[in-house]
C-alpha cells in the first residue's frame, strides 16, 4: 500500500553540474546472508551531511526502522580514504568532511528469515537467498540525503545469470548478468520493488495496460501460468469497474510464496503505483490462493484511485524519517477496501448475498475497536502507542464509511451518482501533482455533493457518533435476517477449535467437535489423531497448514483422510460434509427499492 507521488524539486547544496546517486547492488557475491551496496555520491558543498535509510514508508503506518538491517557503514573520499562517520540513530549516519565525499558503502541484512525478531510486514520486507531469490524492496537497500531526494537515482544490479528481475521498471542493461534502472527521484526508488528468482512469469494486456505476473514458489507448487487466468479475469473486471479512471500503462504483480519455516510469516500485499508485492503461504491450495489474491491484489490495485490520484500534502511531501500523518485514512484505505469488495458484486464475481455477508462481517469485526474515536483523530495519530492498535479498523469501519457515503449519494441523486463518481470529481480538482490540505477536504466534498454528505462526514468521520448501519441499509430496501452457510470443519464461527496440538501424538480431535457433521461423516470420535489428508502428512508442527487447507474445502469435495484411534490406523475415502452455521446478514425486505439497490451495486 505504498504510493509514489510526484513532488516539487528542492534546492540542494551541490554544484550546478548534473547530479545523481549512482547505486550498485551486488547479488552475486553474497556473504553471511548479506548484500553489499555501494553508492557513488554527487558533489556535496557542505561540511556535514546525514545519510538516511527510511524509518517508515508510505502505506505501512508503522515504524519499521529499515536502517536496523544495515551494517559496516563507511564513507570514502575520491582516493578511497575513509571519512569520519557517526551513527546518529537506527536510520541515520552523519558524514563529516562531506565536501570530500565520493562513495558510501554498507552491507544489508534481510528480514524474511528473522521475522520472529521484528514486526516488518513481509510484503515491505527484504529477502536474500544466495543464487535463488532476492526480494528487493529498495527502501531496505537504498538510502538518501534529505537535501538530494529530488535528484535522479541510477540503480545498477549485478545478478546471477540464471535469475530474472521482475519489475514494472525498464531494464536499460541488456546483459544477463547485470540490470540498470533509472528513476527521477528517491520516491520512485521506494515505489519500484524488484523480485529476482529463476524466471516464472506470465503476461497479458487489459485495455491498454500490460500486466506482468512473477512467482517465486520454492517447490514449484504454483506457477505464474496457473494463476494467470484468475488474475486476468480479476483485473479485467477492475478495469471495467473503473472505466477511464486509470492511466497506468504497466502493472507488475510480484508473488512470493513462503515455505513458512525460517521464512516470511506476514501474509498480504503492499501497493505501489505500478506494482504490488504479495506474500502468501506456498502450501495453500490453488483455489484458496486465487481467492486470497482476488481480495488482496484487487485492494492494492485500487490504490490508483486514492491516494495516488487524490491525496493530502502529508503524502505528497512524505518524510521517511520524521513522518506526519494525514487525517484521511478513511479514504486512502477505507474507500480502497470498499472498492475491492464492491467491484466484485458490480462485475458479477460474487453474488449480492456474498457482498452483504462481507459488509455484515465488517460491522461485527469493527466492534472490536473504539467506535467513538473520531476516524480523523485515529488517522492523524496512527503512529502513537495509544492509537496504533486501532489502525486495522480502516479495513472494517473505513470500508463501511465508504459504503454509507455511497448509499447516501445514491439516495440523494436517485441512483445517478455514487462514491466512484465522487472520487473522479476529486481527482479532476486535485490529482497526482496537486495535493489538498487535510482541513479542506470535507468542505470540498460537501461543495461537490450535498449537505447530507457534509453532515455525515462531520458526525461519523470527524465526530464521535456511531454510524447507524441498519438505517443506511434500509435506504436500499435491506434489513437484518439470517441464513445458513457452510462452516469451517475445524473451527466454529465463535472461534471454538475442534482440533488441537497434542505434544505426544499430533493433531487431536476434540470433544467440542463431536456434533460436527464433518467428523461424524468420517466416523471419527474425540481423541482420534489426524495423520493425513489426501496423502499429505500433518502433525503438531503443521496444524497451521491444516487450518489453511480447511479454508479451501468445499462441500462434496472428495477427500482421503487417515486417522488413528488407540494406535490403530484407519483411512476413509469420502465426499466431505461441511458443518452448517446460521449467520446474521442483510437481506432484501423492501422490493420497492430494488431499482435504487441495483443502481448502487450494478451501476
Amino acid at each position: 500500500m505504498a504510493w509514489a507521488i510526484m513532488g516539487c524539486k528542492t534546492v540542494n547544496t551541490t554544484s550546478d553540474a548534473p547530479q545523481k546517486m549512482e547505486v550498485s547492488i551486488n547479488l552475486v557475491d553474497v556473504k553471511n546472508d548479506q548484500v553489499e551496496v555501494n553508492i557513488k555520491t554527487p558533489t556535496i558543498k557542505q561540511d556535514e551531511i546525514v545519510f538516511y535509510v527510511p524509518k517508515i514508508i508510505p502505506g505501512t503506518y508503522a515504524i519499521d526502522n529499515y536502517g536496523k538491517y544495515i551494517e559496516n557503514f563507511n564513507a570514502y573520499d575520491q582516493s578511497g580514504k575513509k571519512l569520519k562517520t557517526a551513527k546518529f540513530d537506527d536510520n541515520s549516519w552523519t558524514i563529516f568532511n562531506a565536501k570530500q565525499l565520493s562513495k558510501i558503502s554498507y552491507k544489508v541484512n534481510d528480514t524474511y528469515d528473522i521475522e520472529s525478531e521484528h514486526e516488518v510486514f513481509s510484503p515491505s520486507g527484504t529477502n536474500i537467498i544466495e543464487s535463488k531469490q532476492f526480494m528487493l524492496n529498495l527502501h531496505g537497500f537504498v538510502g538518501y540525503f534529505k537535501e538530494l531526494k529530488e535528484i535522479p537515482y541510477e540503480i545498477n544490479i549485478a545478478k546471477p545469470a540464471a535469475l530474472y528481475g521482475a519489475t514494472a521498471l525498464t531494464d536499460l542493461n541488456k546483459s544477463n548478468t547485470a540490470d540498470q534502472f533509472v528513476m527521477d527521484r528517491y520516491a520512485e526508488v521506494v515505489d519500484h520493488p524488484i523480485m529476482y528468482n529463476v524466471p516464472d512469469t506470465a503476461s497479458f494486456k487489459v485495455k491498454g495496460m500490460d500486466i506482468l505476473i512473477s512467482v517465486y514458489s520454492p517447490t514449484k507448487k504454483h506457477t505464474a501460468a496457473s494463476i494467470k487466468p484468475a488474475m486476468e479475469k480479476m483485473i479485467t473486471a477492475q478495469k471495467n469497474f473503473l472505466g477511464d479512471f486509470n492511466s497506468t500503462k504497466k502493472y507488475a504483480i510480484l508473488l512470493y510464496l513462503s515455505s513458512l519455516e525460517n521464512d516470511a510469516q506476514g501474509f498480504g500485499a503492499l501497493e505501489h503505483p505500478t506494482s504490488t508485492t504479495v506474500v502468501m503461504p506456498e502450501m495453500m491450495e490453488k483455489d484458496a490462493l486465487e481467492e486470497q489474491l482476488k481480495d488482496v491484489v484487487s485492494h492494492e490495485f485500487f490504490h490508483i484511485v486514492t491516494p495516488l490520484s487524490i491525496h493530502s500534502k502529508e503524502i505528497q511531501y512524505f518524510d521517511y524519517n520524521e513522518p506526519k500523518m494525514s487525517e484521511h485514512l478513511w479514504m486512502y484505505e477505507g474507500v480502497t477496501e470498499y472498492f475491492a469488495n464492491l467491484f466484485q458484486v458490480n462485475q458479477g464475481l460474487i453474488e449480492e448475498g456474498d457482498f452483504f455477508d462481507r459488509m455484515q462481517e465488517k460491522i461485527q469485526t469493527s466492534t472490536q475497536y473504539d467506535d467513538n474515536m473520531p476516524f480523523t483523530k485515529m488517522s492523524k495519530n496512527v503512529l502513537s502507542a495509544d492509537v496504533k492498535d486501532q489502525y486495522v479498523n480502516v479495513y472494517q469501519k473505513g470500508a463501511l464509511i465508504a459504503m454509507c457515503l455511497d448509499i447516501q449519494l445514491r439516495e440523494s441523486t436517485n441512483g445517478k451518482m455514487g462514491i466512484l463518481d465522487l472520487m473522479k470529481k476529486l481527482s479532476k480538482d486535485y490529482g497526482n501533482n496537486k495535493p489538498f490540505d487535510d482541513s479542506e477536504l470535507f468542505q470540498k466534498i460537501t461543495d461537490l455533493t450535498y449537505p447530507e454528505i457534509g453532515a455525515f462526514l462531520k458526525n461519523y468521520v470527524s465526530g464521535d457518533q456511531s454510524i447507524p448501519y441498519i438505517t443506511y441499509f434500509e435506504k436500499m430496501g435491506l434489513g437484518l435476517g439470517e441464513k445458513t452457510v457452510d462452516g469451517n470443519p475445524f473451527l466454529s464461527k465463535e472461534m471454538v477449535p475442534y482440533i488441537n496440538m497434542d505434544p505426544e501424538s499430533g493433531i487431536i480431535f476434540l470433544p467440542e467437535g463431536e456434533t460436527n457433521t464433518f467428523f461424524k461423516n468420517l466416523g471419527m470420535a474425540a481423541g482420534d489423531i489426524i495423520k493425513e489428508v489426501n496423502g499429505v502428512a500433518y502433525n503438531k508442527d503443521s496444524i497451521y497448514d491444516l487450518l489453511v487447507l480447511s479454508e479451501s474445502m468445499k462441500n462434496n469435495d472428495p477427500k482421503k483422510i487417515t486417522y488413528t484411534r488407540n494406535g490403530k490406523e484407519k483411512t476413509v475415502n469420502k465426499k466431505i460434509v461441511l458443518p452448517k452455521e446460521t449467520i446474521s446478514t442483510f437481506i432484501v425486505k423492501d422490493q420497492s427499492k430494488n431499482a435504487l439497490k441495483n443502481a448502487w451495486l450494478k451501476n
